[in-house]
């Protein structure tokens, strides 16, 4: 069975491992900084030198923040920013990512297939159970969305930039900078409000909680969110990179 580098890449870091055709990881995963400013041609050496760290593969999926079609990049909130995150736009940066075709240069540049998906979906497919509507929101710095009916990927949807009050996006409302302003307690009860909200937009049959600071959702909270709100693992950003070719097959055109 073919095996699949997995990169998960977000605002803050890039991770990555190789797995085998069962999803199992063949090596210890690896993690670099995300560099900035971060052109697509850095973002590319990024990505190859941190697979040059790890065994060869057949295959490569990516996951990055933002929307993309059939690979290409429609927007990326974090990397057309001068220092990071929350930083100023780059005006350059913003034309260059802007139709980028992301999927055709990592696949000339590894020389092999590349799969390439908003970080949630990737998140998702390592984690659904492919019956019902299932929703996957990351929480990183800043949130991520997937939707999936009956195992099919649907066309992606920036759920992160959509108003929550006051004209605060989703992104910022629970992003990473706001739990450390507000702390955990505080943060996990906006969490569970953000939840509620979704629930009648949605009707979902089990929404996922994935990410980097799901763990932090205090238990009191995830409680009262109902038994169909599950957390699950951050490693599914990268678990989730062998499972996410089989999905992807089945997804609507965007």
């Amino acid at each position: 069975m073919a095996t699949t580098l997995a990169i998960d890449c977000g605002g803050g870091g890039i991770k990555a491992s190789v797995l085998d055709g069962a999803g199992t990881m063949r090596a210890r995963p690896l993690r670099v900084p995300t560099p900035y400013p971060l052109p697509p041609t850095l973002f590319v050496k990024t990505l190859l030198d941190l697979g040059g760290r790890l065994p060869t593969a057949d295959r490569v999926t990516v996951g990055m923040p933002g929307m993309l079609r059939h690979g290409v990049v429609v927007a990326t909130p974090h990397y057309v920013t001068r220092s990071g995150p929350r930083s100023r736009v780059d005006p350059d940066l913003l034309t260059e990512w802007s139709g980028f075709d992301a999927r055709t240069a990592l696949t000339d540049a590894f020389g092999v297939p590349a799969l390439v998906l908003n970080d949630a979906e990737v998140h998702g497919a390592g984690v659904v159970a492919g019956t019902g509507l299932e929703l996957v929101l990351t929480l990183g710095t800043g949130l991520g969305s997937a939707v999936f009916d009956g195992g099919v990927l649907a066309p992606h949807l920036e759920l992160s930039q959509a108003p929550v009050r006051w004209g605060t996006t989703y992104d910022t409302y629970v992003g990473e900078p706001e739990r450390r302003r507000l702390g955990d307690a505080f943060w996990s009860r906006r969490i569970r409000q953000v939840v509620d909200g979704l629930r009648p937009v949605f009707h979902w049959d089990r929404l996922y909680l994935g990410g980097g600071n799901s763990r932090l959702i205090r238990p009191e909270q995830l409680a009262r969110m109902g038994e169909d709100v599950v957390v699950v693992p951050n490693t599914a950003g990268i678990v989730g990179g062998v499972r996410a070719w089989d999905l992807h097959r089945g997804r609507t055109p965007a």
